[in-house]
């Protein structure tokens, strides 16, 4: 018998081997596994508690180090339920280019409606006066590069949020003549600003409005 079949047959010896010990070891095993239905349970059990009792991810994911924020918020939601955070920053970054862009433009009008009086009063100040010099604004939104949820506050059924926006956008200031008298064109600048939005929960208006800026 050759060489080659002589290894072949203790290669197949030594494989029958495995198998069997492989076989005692999970027979072994198997006796000490919990039944499916234990860990099925096992799994859930998480999942109920925080759906129970836990933490609102809805909130606690904007909230971070913020607790009486997060008070705030929670109220909101008991005040009225159909009242996200999460789909509140989303219309609030729609807002923000929407206003912001209304009011370089000298759109007043289009924007008067989601500004407080005070917020459109000063607003209008400065497209007024932007008006008397003959100035011009010419704007273009890039986008936001950053946002995020920095207060909230409930009282008297009244609910304000305050954002914090760094948006990214091209502005240049044009002259009676037309000549640039102030930016750059071709140069994106970042904006930022700290806006503080406001609105009656539980109210048939779903608009929120602009109530304080800052930066």
């Amino acid at each position: 018998m050759n060489s080659p079949i002589i290894q072949l047959l203790v290669l197949a010896g030594i494989a029958v081997f495995l198998i069997l010990r492989l076989k005692n070891v999970l027979g072994t095993r198997e006796g000490f596994e919990k039944p499916p239905a234990q860990v099925q349970s096992t799994r859930k059990r998480p999942d109920f508690e925080v759906i129970e009792g836990g933490p609102d991810p809805d909130i606690a994911d904007h909230t971070e180090g913020m607790p009486e924020a997060a008070e705030a918020l929670a109220k909101m939601k008991a005040a009225e339920p159909s009242f996200g955070v999460s789909d509140f920053l989303g219309g609030a970054r729609g807002a923000y280019e929407m206003i912001l862009m209304g009011f370089e433009r000298g759109d007043m009008a289009d924007i008067k409606p989601f500004l407080d009086d005070d917020v459109y009063a000063s607003f209008a100040e400065v497209v007024e006066s932007r008006e008397k010099q003959g100035l011009t604004v010419e704007a273009q939104f890039v986008g936001i590069r950053e946002m995020a949820l920095t207060n909230a506050t409930f009282e008297d059924g009244i609910g304000e949020v305050t954002v914090r926006f760094i948006g990214e956008m091209t502005s240049v200031v044009r002259d009676k003549a037309g000549e640039i008298v102030e930016g750059d064109e071709t140069k994106v600048k970042r904006q930022k600003d700290i806006w503080t939005f406001a609105r009656r929960m539980g109210s048939d208006d779903p608009n929120w409005q602009l109530v304080a800026t800052g930066e």
